[in-house]
């Protein structure tokens, strides 16, 4: 039995009833790390030594016969969500030796319940980026074609998956970052409603677009790691106070909107047709489908790449070379600040601070942030109009399946087109989640379900039943 194909199900099935323990499974994954990461890039940092110990303090909860879910399960952590003791470099040059002094919220919450940590993941830099090849470490590629990129910019969470190196993982959407990855590597990935999950401990991109979400094999996965995850912190104010309670829902008699918007040019034929054909086997299950709009989602995009640089200028200031990561010397504080920003930062990174300091600028500030702010009321407008008449929207992830390494690497407006299906679920606070509805020559493509804010237990309801009737292979 190959211990890194198990589902947490299966793998906490096994554990409860002795076929092994948490050290051989931990074992088994740090193996297959050392035999295929180095083609992949799933990984930054792999501590093994913490990894086992880990694993025989779980096998020790284990023992007693009262554990969770989660203990004894190995995982992956995003390098933007601190681990303490561990480097956390949100895969930049500025913080490559940055050492975590204390753990994000999530990870207390996975602590406690004794999953087993067994490093950190790629991603692109600080968050920024749809592909997974702004990392200063290197690109992630996508284990199903090596050839392709993983997504991003939650890369190497997603891949660490895909590729059976870690049985789940967190990653964290600003404008698509664990839906999109997740629809180009065939797995379950959830952003959930902004609130539900606590952002503390994870270094800032676009503070009101930021959500922790889980990585799975599965939908079922997928949901016993967001209840672990979700619920009120006093370290982040903007956390609600939020208790999973899962739903037994009926397709039948469902009302699903599908947004016209969504399926015209620009789509991939193929990624359209897909998405048709779960939307008709729904239909055939006595769903109502709705068609309905979203007039404002033509404007999302720009939207979204007003507020999220405006935020993220703010947030990266405080990478100055002065109070933690990399210090470049020089004879006067400005040239620090100069010389530690250039030589640390990327070159999206110094793309996206231009730009949200430009947008915040005197001047500017009302022609674009300003208008960017109202727009964002229109398109959360937009969406509570919609759900006064359907319960789920159903929509594509990706407008194209996983791109060729290096294909818009000089078109970043290319790029930042990839996200013009996900931004506006950031944008308006909501939950989506993407799971793979089909292939494209042997490439996944990802169903996005939308819900209502805190419906998490609609979403992956709906989704669990999809997920057997689409029988993805």
């Amino acid at each position: 039995m190959d211990l890194t194909k198990l589902t947490i199900k299966q793998a906490h099935e096994g554990l409860k009833n002795g076929e092994f323990t948490s050290v051989d499974l931990t074992k088994a994954y740090l193996a297959k790390i050392k035999s295929e990461d180095k083609k992949i890039n799933a990984y930054l940092s792999v501590d093994k030594d913490f990894a086992i110990a880990q694993a025989k303090l779980a096998d020790e909860k284990i023992a007693t016969g009262r554990f969770e879910m989660l203990t004894g399960i190995p995982c992956a952590i995003k390098d933007a969500i601190l681990v303490e003791g561990q480097k956390c470099t949100s895969a930049s040059k500025i913080l490559e030796n940055y050492v975590a002094p204390y753990d994000a919220t999530v990870i207390e919450k996975l602590k406690e319940q004794r999953a087993i940590i067994l490093g950190k993941t790629n991603l692109d830099e600080f968050a920024m980026g749809g592909s997974g090849e702004n990392s200063a470490f290197g690109a992630t590629k996508n284990p199903h074609d090596l050839t392709r990129v993983a997504g991003g910019s939650s890369s190497g969470s997603v891949a660490s998956v895909a590729g059976n190196m870690a049985c789940f993982s967190l990653g964290s959407d600003t404008g698509g970052s664990i839906r999109l990855p997740a629809s180009f590597c065939g797995l379950v990935g959830l952003k959930p409603t902004y609130g539900a999950v606590s952002r503390y401990g994870l270094i800032a991109f676009g503070s009101s677009l930021d959500q922790i979400g889980p990585i799975a094999k599965n939908v079922e996965d997928a949901k016993i790691v967001f209840e672990a995850i979700c619920g009120k912190d006093k370290m982040d104010a903007t956390s609600a106070d939020y208790k999973f309670k899962e739903e037994n829902l009926s397709l039948k008699g469902l009302k699903i909107g599908v947004p016209k918007e969504y399926f015209t040019e620009g789509i991939n034929p193929e990624v359209e047709k897909i998405i048709k054909l779960a939307i008709e086997k729904v239909k055939e299950a006595g769903v109502k489908i709705v068609e309905i709009s979203l007039p404002s989602s033509e404007f999302a995009l720009a939207c979204y790449y007003i507020i999220a640089p405006a935020e993220a200028s703010s947030n990266l200031a405080r990478f100055d070379g002065i109070r933690y990561g990399l210090s470049e010397k020089a004879d006067n504080l400005l040239d620090v600040y100069l010389k530690t920003k250039g030589k640390g930062f990327g070159q999206e990174v110094k793309r996206r601070i231009m730009l949200g300091t430009y947008t915040l600028s005197s001047g500017y500030y009302d022609a674009y942030y300003k208008k960017a702010l109202e727009t964002r009321q229109l398109i959360k407008e937009d969406f509570a109009n919609a759900f006064k008449d359907v319960d789920l929207i159903f929509a594509p992830t990706s407008p194209v399946p996983a791109i060729k390494l290096g294909q818009n690497a000089d078109n970043p407006l290319a790029m930042y087109l990839m996200d013009i299906y996900t931004v506006s679920v950031n944008i308006a606070g909501l939950p989506g989640i993407s799971i793979p509805a089909g292939r494209i020559d042997g490439l996944p493509v990802g169903l996005q379900i939308i819900g209502k804010h805190f419906e998490e237990s609609k979403i992956l309801a709906i989704a669990s039943q999809m997920e057997n009737m689409i029988q993805y292979k």
